[in-house]
């Protein structure tokens, strides 16, 4: 019975050796830099194992099993010595070099761009198509491929089609699509001169992100893109007349009539009226408006009414609500208002993040908004005039209605 049990349990324990020696010798090949290398190590490590069995026995070995032991654990040591150094020392350079780990595959554009820079643009094509076969939504491949096919061979037709599957793929951030979709309005621009072409690629960031603040740049340039007409005909350079200039000019006895011409405020204000009509997005224009409603025609009320539309639109970036914010306080501190107006305006900055550089320089203006106040009612000496009282956008700021 007891002789059963002994049996059982030195098959068992072979059975788990075996298998425990097993397991590290495949798992060392398949880790091995040299797999076959590694193989013969082992196959060397298996039969000086037996000769070592044999070499302490007595009737073999003849009372020398001990030293011929140590020789062979000796040859051993010498066969295994770098490959026992590497398991130590890997999982401690592997903190630093990465071990072992493949790198992750990226794309390499280095050829390309190397093609693109010889003038071999074409070529420079092929390449970048080859790194998008392997990498389709990779945005860098993308832009690169449509800047070569429009700045390089001025194949505004493919670098839009090379767009449009940039946006069409999911997964892109959304100022990467942006990033796309302004660099091909101004490849319009520049090279095909296409402002209605450029103008669908802003509206498409708008479509695409509504109520952002990319969408508020997006109308921004817009409203600033020039007619048709102003555009360049492709490869023609614009010229500047020059006028003559004033012969004798230290012999004139007066120099008032060489000053240039004065802008109509009044103009200005039509202007930019009619141009907010077209473009009610345009805070640029806005904020020149507002201005021109306070200093020119004393009309706080109206210039007020401009700013707020701008500050309260939604989405708009801090630093911008912080600078038309500061632009009402100066406005009031001009027309003349009081402490108790002002002090209402500053603290609205504040209040937006306390903890920002904008907030800290509105406190240092409020504990000095006294003084500010007072040493502008010393210095101000102005009649009011009396004007149109109807002068200016009084509606509420809407969206533009443009295809």
């Amino acid at each position: 019975m007891f002789a059963s049990i002994e049996l059982i349990k030195t098959i068992a324990t072979a059975v788990v050796a075996t298998g425990l020696v097993g397991f590290i010798v495949v798992f060392s090949v398949m880790k091995s830099d040299d797999p076959g290398k590694m193989i013969v190590k082992w196959i060397l490590t298996a039969g000086i194992a037996a000769v070592m069995y044999f070499s302490v026995l007595p009737q073999v070995s003849g009372g020398f099993g001990i030293l011929y032991t140590a020789v062979w654990a000796v040859v051993l040591a010498a066969i295994w010595r770098r490959t026992i150094a590497g398991w130590v020392a890997n999982p401690i350079g592997s903190l630093y070099d990465g071990g072992n780990e493949p790198p992750i595959p990226r794309p390499a554009y280095s050829v390309a761009q190397a093609r693109q820079k010889q003038g071999r643009y074409l070529e420079s094509v092929l390449e970048i198509r080859k790194q998008l076969d392997r990498f389709p939504t990779d945005f860098e491949g993308h832009i690169l491929l449509a800047e070569v096919q429009a700045e390089d061979l001025n194949d505004l037709q493919a670098a839009e089609t090379t767009i449009q599957q940039l946006c069409s793929q999911p997964g892109h951030a959304p100022i990467n699509i942006v990033f796309a979709l302004y660099s091909m309005a101004d490849w319009h621009l520049k090279h095909g001169h296409d402002r209605e072409a450029a103008r669908r690629n802003f509206q498409k960031v708008i479509d695409t992100f509504p109520d952002t603040e990319y969408a508020l740049v997006a109308a921004q340039r817009i409203a600033r893109l020039g007619a048709t007409e102003s555009l360049l005909a492709p490869n023609e350079r614009k010229r500047f007349a020059v006028a003559e200039g004033v012969k004798n000019l230290g012999l004139l006895a007066k120099s008032d009539h060489l000053r240039p011409a004065e802008i109509n405020p009044t103009d200005q204000v039509t202007d930019l009226v009619k141009h907010l009509e077209l473009h009610p997005l345009d805070t640029e224009a806005r904020e020149k408006l507002a201005i021109l409603y306070a200093d020119h025609y004393h009309r706080l009320d109206l210039a007020m009414d401009q700013l707020e539309q701008m500050i309260q639109l939604p989405n708009q970036p801090s630093r911008l609500v912080v600078r038309w914010l500061n632009i009402l306080a100066d406005l009031q501190v001009r027309e003349g208002c009081d402490y108790e107006t002002i002090t209402p305006t500053l603290q609205r900055i504040i209040d937006r993040a306390p903890e920002l550089a904008a907030a800290h320089l509105a406190r240092n203006r409020l504990a000095l908004l006294k003084l500010e106040i007072k040493a502008r009612q010393k210095n101000e000496d102005v009649k009011m005039g009396v004007y149109e009282q109807n002068i200016g956008l009084k509606q509420g700021l809407t969206r533009p209605h443009e295809s």
